[in-house]
């Protein structure tokens, strides 16, 4: 069966995906910047509403993914702190100044947060090799990589993203995200062959996920 992540930018989004079937939950803040860390207390107040699976976005700030020294700190402390929270699992990326993996950095970061596994995100699709990314992402220890193909969004993304399925076979999930909704979902399934996909089911001008979309995406990814 086919699972799906709704990225949650609010309480009122993780209650409404896990009421209408979402598997896994991506917590974050600042929906305008494309998501960062969120903050302590909403952590805590989602824990206590929602039981499905929640992950954390772990992002100290908007813009690029090449991170300071300071920054790089703020993201230990992030995790640390949230480890206690019941939380299941982490979400971020780092490359260095070529647009590469920073190997070194987000293997300490995926051993701080064991035994939680974690997903690489869409900094991904900013790396200038992406075969020679998936390797060392798998070298770093994560479990997943959200991606859209290197593209805009994961329709424009296909070729790419089922070439990365192909690649990763059993070693990492690849789990194709941006711009997936229920009216494209299908081809990018049928497609890709792959098991986890990612959308915020926000159909309008808002930061709220759609109760009803959430529905269609698992109906479609399941019929």
């Amino acid at each position: 069966m086919n699972k799906l992540e709704i990225a949650c930018f609010n309480l009122e989004s993780a209650i409404v995906a896990q009421e209408n079937g979402a598997d896994r939950i991506e917590l974050c803040d600042e929906i305008a910047v494309g998501g960062t860390t969120p903050k302590a207390l909403d952590i805590i107040n989602t824990r206590k509403l929602v039981a499905i699976d929640l992950y954390l976005m772990i992002r100290p700030r908007g813009g690029n993914f090449v991170y300071s020294d300071e920054e790089f700190s703020q993201m230990k402390l992030d995790i640390l702190h949230s480890k206690s929270l019941k939380v299941n699992g982490f979400v971020f990326g780092i490359l260095n100044q070529n647009n590469e993996i920073d190997v070194e950095r987000n293997t300490e970061l995926v051993a701080l947060a064991k035994p939680f596994p974690c997903t690489f995100h869409r900094a991904f699709d900013e790396v200038s090799d992406a075969l020679k990314s998936l390797e060392e992402i798998i070298e770093c220890g994560f479990q997943t990589i959200l991606t859209s193909g290197q593209a805009q969004n994961a329709v424009e993304g296909i070729n790419q993203l089922t070439e990365l399925v192909e690649k990763a076979g059993n070693r990492i999930v690849i789990m194709p995200g941006g711009g997936m909704r229920s009216d494209n979902i299908d081809l990018i399934n049928q497609e890709t062959k792959a098991n986890w996909f990612h959308s915020s089911a926000i159909i309008d001008d808002s930061d709220l996920a759609d109760g009803l979309e959430i529905q269609l995406l698992k109906l479609i990814l399941n019929k």
